[in-house]
């Protein structure tokens, strides 16, 4: 018997003194691995976690949609467990996320505000949108601008008539309180659609001249005018995150969270400086920076939008809390 006990008990030692199991974590990323999701997010999750759990736990990218195509489901992979992380838009699925799009709306950040700090500011009021994930980064893009093919925008009335690309709702009611006919769509679609003139343009982030190429089909950029901005999300299958072993879990929470949101939305602002700087340096560009009274024309037109917004989803909280954090508030 003491034999017995004592072979058991070594047996348990011995099952303690193991490593962790390693795990891989798939990484779903819809765009080609030079787009900056990539670098920003998806390798320095790996750098982070390998270098935290001495390798046993990693984060393999999957580009291109090699787990599947379409932008809009890159949620339901999570959850589905088709992915164990993946990045995406609430734009896309804006019905999911009404509270969390109040972040894209004009007036609710300044141009130069960090959006995630908004985001997170605001989770309480956000979490429900999230269900049977980890949310691992919430972050907001450059402030948008207008990008266009063969259009100049100076002002509001420049819009009547043309058809915009945009991501979401939200942007939608911009569009449309400028004037212009909506037409929403992924944004891996927005080159063809703008080359073979099924829109005029887009409202969107300049970081999309080179993540998507548009610099290639637009020709007009105007910036200035606070058109909002788009918002994205990195989740987690909560399960799987459940399921892995403490140490593992405490490096994902350890790099999740503000900081991997600030390395995406830096990341972003970054590109969007470079490419619009390229845009300029093309020669071949109509780049219109909005004087401030240019601009408050533009402001003036989508004033009603953000309020009238917040107030459908029942999202004061929320916006409140976005502009605390943005220093905006009381």
């Amino acid at each position: 018997m003491t034999v017995t006990r004592s072979i058991a008990a070594l047996a348990v030692a011995a099952c303690a003194a193991l490593p962790a199991a390693a795990a891989e974590m798939k990484f779903a990323n819809f765009t080609p691995p030079f787009h900056t999701i990539n670098a920003s997010v998806i390798e320095k999750l790996n750098e982070d976690l390998s270098a935290a759990t001495d390798g046993e736990l990693t984060v393999r990218g999957y580009h291109g949609g090699e787990l599947g195509a379409g932008p809009a489901e890159q949620y339901v992979r999570v959850v589905q467990g088709v992915a164990d992380m993946a990045w995406g838009l609430p734009g896309y699925t804006s019905s999911q996320f009404p509270k969390t799009m109040i972040a894209e709306l004009p007036t609710t950040l300044t141009l130069d505000q960090p959006g995630y700090e908004a985001l997170w500011n605001a989770y309480s009021e956000l979490e429900s949108e999230f269900p049977r994930t980890k949310p691992l980064a919430l972050w907001t893009s450059e402030p948008n601008i207008f990008i266009m093919k063969d259009h100049e925008i100076r002002q509001p009335s420049d819009l009547d008539g043309l058809k915009v690309r945009v991501a979401g709702a939200t942007s939608a009611d911009v569009a449309e309180a400028l004037g212009a006919t909506p037409v929403q769509m992924p944004i891996n679609q927005v080159y063809n659609a703008m080359q073979t003139g099924l829109i005029d343009g887009v409202i969107t982030g300049a970081s999309t001249l080179s993540d998507f190429k548009l610099d290639e089909v637009a020709n007009s950029y105007t910036l200035g005018a606070n058109l909002g901005r788009l918002v994205f999300y990195t989740v987690m299958t909560q399960s799987t995150y459940d399921n892995l072993p403490d140490d593992q879990k405490a490096a994902i929470d350890e790099v999740a969270g503000a900081e991997l949101s600030k390395s995406a939305e830096d990341a972003w602002n970054a590109t969007a400086d470079s490419a619009l700087q390229a845009a300029r340096d093309a020669g071949d560009n109509t780049i219109i920076e909005l004087s401030e009274d240019e601009a408050q024309a533009f402001n003036d037109a989508v004033a009603e939008v953000t309020d009238a917004y917040v107030e459908r989803v029942g999202g004061q909280a929320a916006y409140d809390a976005m502009q605390t954090a943005a220093g905006q508030g009381s």
